[in-house]
Order: C-alpha cells, then sequence, then structure tokens
C-alpha cells in the first residue's frame, strides 16, 4: 500500500454556523474535489476495505483513496450524497447518534442534523455507517465506563435502526490512545479512523487509521497533492510526543471541569 489518502470532511454547505465552518466545504468545491478524485486515477475505496487491509485481508489497489465523513449534519444528504452518487463513488458516513434526531443531545453545537431514520435509509444509496460516540465526548479524557457507553451506545442505536452490523467508528475529535483502542476493539469494532493529518499506510494501525482533513481554507494545490500521495506526512505508529502533552493538558482540563464521566 502506497501512501493512502483517507479524506475527512464535516460539512457541505454555502451557509454554515460559524463554529463548523472552518471545517465546511462549498458544494462547487466538494464536486470539483469529486471531480479531482475521478480525473487522479485512484480507485476509490470504502473504510471498510481500508480495514480490511490493514488487518492482513484483501489488499487495496496500489492508487486508492477513501472518502468518509464526521458527524450526521443534514447538509450531507442535501449536497454531499447527490454529488458521490452522480459520480459513483463510495463513502462512509460516522454518525453522532446523539446529534440526531430523536435524541437532539450532544456536545456538538447547535446545527441542522439528520434524523435516525434519515440516516437508516442511506445504505441503499451505497453508503457505510459508522459510529462517532453518542455525545461526541474526547474519549481519551473520560472514565473507562464512560468510555464504554460512548462506545456501545450508538453501535447499538445504529444496528436497530440499520437491522445491520456496525463495525467501524471514527474518535471525536480524533482523540484516542491505547486505552480507547483497546475498548473499541472490545466493543465489537472491527476498524477506527483517527485524524492525524497524514497519509494511512502499510503497517497504520487498523484502531488508530490517519485520515486527512479538508478544509475550508484547504486549497486546490493542496487537495491534488494529496492525491498524489505528497504535501503530508505518513502516519507513524508512534504517537508524536505534542499529541501526549495535549491530552494531558485536556485530561486535566476535562477533570477539572467535571466532564469525564464515571
Amino acid at each position: 500500500m502506497t501512501a493512502l489518502p483517507v479524506l475527512l470532511y464535516h460539512s457541505v454547505d454555502d451557509d454554515p454556523p460559524s463554529w463548523i465552518a472552518p471545517f465546511t466545504v462549498s458544494p462547487k468545491t466538494f464536486a470539483d474535489q469529486l471531480d479531482a478524485i475521478v480525473r487522479s486515477g485512484r480507485t476509490p475505496v470504502s473504510a471498510g476495505d481500508v480495514v480490511t487491509a490493514l488487518r492482513g485481508g484483501m489488499p487495496l489497489p496500489k492508487r486508492a483513496v477513501a472518502v468518509t465523513f464526521d458527524d450526521g449534519f443534514l447538509d450531507f444528504e442535501r449536497n454531499a450524497l447527490p454529488a458521490l452518487t452522480e459520480r459513483a463513488l463510495p463513502a462512509t458516513l460516522f454518525v453522532t447518534t446523539g446529534a440526531l434526531a430523536p435524541f437532539n443531545r450532544s456536545v456538538l453545537p447547535n446545527a441542522f442534523m439528520m434524523s435516525l431514520e434519515q440516516v437508516a435509509d442511506l445504505p441503499r444509496a451505497g453508503l457505510t455507517i459508522g459510529a462517532h460516540a453518542h455525545f461526541h465526548q474526547q474519549l481519551d479524557t473520560l472514565e473507562p465506563a464512560a468510555v464504554t457507553r460512548e462506545l456501545t451506545r450508538p453501535k447499538r442505536i445504529l444496528e436497530d435502526a440499520l437491522g445491520a452490523e456496525v463495525d467501524l467508528f471514527a474518535y471525536p475529535h480524533g482523540c484516542c490512545d491505547a486505552r480507547v483502542a483497546a475498548r473499541t476493539r472490545e466493543a465489537g469494532y472491527r476498524g477506527a479512523f483517527a485524524v492525524r493529518n497524514a497519509f494511512s499506510c502499510e503497517g497504520d494501525d487498523p484502531f488508530r487509521v490517519a485520515r486527512l482533513t479538508v478544509r475550508a481554507d484547504t486549497t486546490v494545490m493542496q487537495f491534488q497533492s494529496w492525491l498524489d500521495g505528497i504535501g503530508a506526512p505518513t502516519a507513524r505508529p508512534r504517537e508524536n510526543p505534542r499529541t501526549v502533552v495535549g491530552r494531558l493538558y485536556r485530561r486535566r482540563r476535562a477533570a477539572l471541569r467535571g466532564l469525564t464521566g464515571s
């Protein structure tokens, strides 16, 4: 497996709420980026295909690319799905179940989100559905019991709605450590996606798959360089020391605010 761009999107909208605007691309930009994927000669694969390859199963094509979305904004159904369908590109949506109707409760700020019923219809369009926790908390700051709840509750909700197994997970904010990864495996997932803003590659951890975040300020040149397999680091097995230091800071802040759960 050469440098594999696993692209991470959040919102596709012309007028997003200010808090998600830095992680939003316009429908036109999104269409242009999908056209660039088609022209690149890369083979689009699903997130499940990536995990299968990293676990020693069916290898990926030499030049593959994967498209993923986090959260479950309503604009996914309105703007992203039609563009993906038009180009027959596979994608995976990792859903924060607590943000969906009828739950409507998570730590995400207010935004128009999909309903659980809408999410349940997506596999008919060829979409893969994964879990993205229930409340969207930073899992590596939570007590063990709270981590387990954030892993098992969305799995159960989505499996009941879809009538199918949900075995892929994406960590909210990309926050994961060895303890969280182990609990993700124990919860019945066969793979999980972080962020890391790096290419995935052979030897990447199937429970901490690296992704590249597509932002509002991602330039055409930057996006094309990712498709060319350059312009970003390649995922390494060991964590960046800054990630470890940042985690310690976030844990201390969460403890002071009483957000670690029990």
